[in-house]
């Protein structure tokens, strides 16, 4: 692992034109390489995307393996390069919320898209922030991460085992909740809601937080610009009325929401996660 983070630092220094055509070339050759998430890759999105075509879902597979491996190596550039490289790499439009931060709870709400790395950076290029943090097996890796994202500001990174009491302290505190909501994590505090017409465990944490503090939820959508040219992060308006008197239906409008935003760049939603691993008793397995 130590070599591979040399390697990134090395390829960070590269302009990001190279970096990200290179990330697409190794992109493609692992797409051919490794077949069990090609597997979880097509079968998602099979089962999301049907009216595609087989041959367009293929290519469409591709190309999110490019995408995330780019994601991977342009990760280096937001460990390593300077904030004035980085400021004019991310285009944030508009800018990043702070007067609503500043004026009481908020949940900034970003989904599984590959450069969501991009969207914490430009966050804390302003603001320090809260957020759940999942160990990495490697501790290697693990430091090297948790210091790439915590170098601009403070952060507060806490475990999944925790539960949210820590996370709504903070968010009292003053700090904006970055919440990463679209990832199956099993049955706890989770509900079968339709993600794409199939059912997916989708936890409820962002409206039960939201009822609970009061906070604003303010989606935030982290993609790549064309040509090579860096990234864009667009902080939507904060939702009206989140969640209301239904937990569910609540949470029925948040993946409604992000599918909706997966569509408008779906290679770069990330389709190799088991977002269905959980299935209703009585359900086999779709992987």
């Amino acid at each position: 692992m130590r070599f591979v983070l040399g390697f990134m630092w090395v390829m960070h220094w590269l302009p990001l034109p190279v970096l990200g055509r290179f990330g697409d070339a190794v992109g493609s050759l692992l797409f051919r390489v490794i077949k069990s998430r090609r597997h979880i890759t097509l079968t998602n999105l099979r089962l999301c995307l049907p009216h595609l075509s087989e041959a367009e879902r293929v290519k469409l597979a591709r190309q999110h393996f490019q995408a995330y491996t780019r994601s991977v190596l342009e990760r280096g550039i937001l460990w390593w390069a300077s904030e004035k490289r980085l400021k004019k790499l991310i285009q944030v439009d508009p800018a990043v919320p702070l007067a609503s931060i500043q004026d009481g709870p908020t949940i900034l709400l970003c989904p599984h898209f590959v450069s969501l790395d991009v969207a914490g950076v430009a966050v804390m290029l302003e603001s320090s922030l809260c957020s759940i943090y999942t160990e990495q097996r490697n501790q290697v890796f693990d430091q090297a991460l948790r210091k790439g994202r915590s170098r601009f500001r403070p952060v507060k990174l806490f475990s999944r085992a925790e539960g949210v009491k820590p996370i709504i302290r903070a968010m009292r505190e003053g700090l904006p909740f970055f919440m990463l909501p679209d990832m199956d994590f099993g049955p706890k505090d989770a509900e079968f809601i339709p993600f794409f017409g199939v059912p997916a465990a989708t936890l409820t944490a962002v409206a039960r937080i939201a009822a609970t503090t009061h906070a604003k939820v303010i989606p935030v959508i982290a993609t790549m610009l064309p040509d090579y040219q860096g990234w864009k992060v667009s902080f939507r308006e904060p939702w009206l009325d989140y969640p209301g008197d239904d937990i569910i239906a609540a949470t029925r409008m948040m993946n409604d929401y992000i599918e909706a935003e997966i569509l408008k760049a779906p290679a770069e939603y990330f389709w190799a996660h088991k977002r269905f691993k959980t299935r209703p008793p009585g359900v086999p397995s779709v992987y």
